[in-house]
């Protein structure tokens, strides 16, 4: 049993690495968005740092156009990155979880 432990915990650590690791590759993962026509591009990681904004000039015409047109892409991003975040670290999680008899009930 004590050996079972071990290696539980052992598999427990190893996991957490990986976690911490995905986590830091999330930071060069890039996704592009952009708006419905294109006028609003917006470049952000899938640790949901934003790296880019591009602006055509027409928008830069009409203040509220511009701040619709942020609110709706930026929120666009946001959420493929988390999407994309959360998927990636479930799957990290998943395969790294030690088999603990009782807990398959709960799968």
């Amino acid at each position: 049993m004590f050996g079972d432990m071990m290696g539980m915990m052992n598999k427990l650590k190893e996991t957490q690495e990986k976690v911490e690791a995905t986590k830091e590759r999330m930071k060069s993962v890039l996704i592009d968005e952009q708006s419905g026509d294109g006028l609003l591009k917006i470049t952000i990681t899938a640790a949901r740092e934003i790296k880019n904004i591009s602006i055509a000039d027409e928008l830069m015409e009409d203040k509220d156009q511009l701040e619709d047109y942020l609110v709706l892409t930026l929120n666009k991003a946001i959420k493929r990155a988390s999407d994309i975040n959360e998927a990636e670290l479930a799957a990290v999680a998943k395969d790294g979880m030690p088999d603990i008899p009782g807990l398959d009930q709960f799968k």
